[in-house]
């Protein structure tokens, strides 16, 4: 095979055989098959547990890699990601991120567009076309140490990292519902917390159920939590959520079509950069992957990787 058609060199795939209930492992033949359609030379890297795609992406690029293809759903973007980028700065900034959906939570996605069919997807893998995105940047505690993660999508502090913690442990093949009933168990045992959101220019202080900190607009399978939210704007969309259990329960239905806010007992805002700290402990995810607890800080990276479109 050439690499005219791609300008980038040749493909590494990498790939989440276990995400989406083996979803990967059913669409990786057609996704070779279309590559091989479009004369796209690319390698198959098979992940082999937590952590192995972000290692399999940093070797890549060691390698003289400039196209990571991440192979699954949000997780192995955000583990891929995470191996793009050390201490703030790409590791090469010629490198470009290619997705194709294949999991059984895929709302990175959404945002710019790209397909959910893996064949589909792989059409945007042809040509030259990729632009600069923002990817956030989380510090938080774990096991005591203060630990950062990069996140291309969306975090969150609270009852929403809670529901993400409770979906981890229920059955994989309930697919892109399983956040909607993982809130459900969660929310009736949730109880407020205490915080201070340092916004910079100015402060929150009082009760929060849960805290958003998004970089693109959807997450726990198709919620549009972040409408106005723009990887492409150098700054993050933060909502901190302070309504009654009830009114919370109320406002889950018309968050999938982005109709939650305005809302007056959620607080907006776009920033650089924020922190929360809380009168306990509070978990904290990114990308739907429960990371540690608060004390927390985020930030943006404006442009630091190129996503191939």
């Amino acid at each position: 095979m050439t690499t005219e058609r791609s300008p980038f060199g040749t493909i590494t795939l990498i790939c989440n055989s276990r995400s989406g209930n083996g979803g990967v492992g059913k669409a990786l033949p057609e996704v070779e098959k279309n590559l091989k359609l479009r004369e796209l030379p690319y390698e198959v890297f098979h992940t082999e547990g937590p952590g192995h795609a972000t290692q399999l992406a940093r070797e890549a690029l060691e390698r003289g890699s400039r196209f990571l293809v991440a192979v699954g759903g949000d997780g192995t973007v955000h583990e891929v990601v995470n191996g793009m980028i050390v201490d703030d700065k790409a590791v090469n900034p010629e490198a470009v991120l290619g997705v194709v959906a294949a999991g059984s939570g895929s709302d990175f996605i959404k945002t710019f567009g790209i397909p959910a069919m893996p064949a589909h997807a792989v059409s945007h893998l042809d040509g030259a076309e990729s632009f600069a995105i923002d990817i956030g940047k989380v510090t938080f505690m774990k096991d005591g140490v203060e630990t950062t993660r990069y996140f291309p999508n969306i975090a969150e502090v609270g009852i929403g990292a809670a529901t993400v913690g409770k979906a981890a442990r229920m059955p994989r093949w309930m697919g892109p519902t399983i956040y909607f009933f993982a809130f459900w168990l969660t929310v009736f045992k949730h109880k407020s917390a205490n915080v201070v959101v340092d916004l910079v220019d100015k402060k929150y202080e009082g009760p929060m159920n849960n805290m958003v900190v998004a970089n693109g607009q959807f997450f726990g399978g198709g919620m549009k939590i972040a409408p106005k939210a723009a990887p492409t704007d150098g700054l993050l969309d933060i909502q901190v959520e302070h309504a009654r259990k009830r009114e919370s329960v109320a406002i889950l239905p018309k968050v999938y079509k982005g109709q939650h806010l305005p809302h007056p007992d959620i607080l907006e805002a776009k920033r650089v950069r924020c922190s929360i700290t809380a009168d306990r402990p509070l978990p904290v995810e990114a990308d739907g992957e429960l990371l540690g607890e608060t004390p927390a800080q985020f930030e943006v990276l404006r442009d630091i990787i190129r996503l191939k479109v």
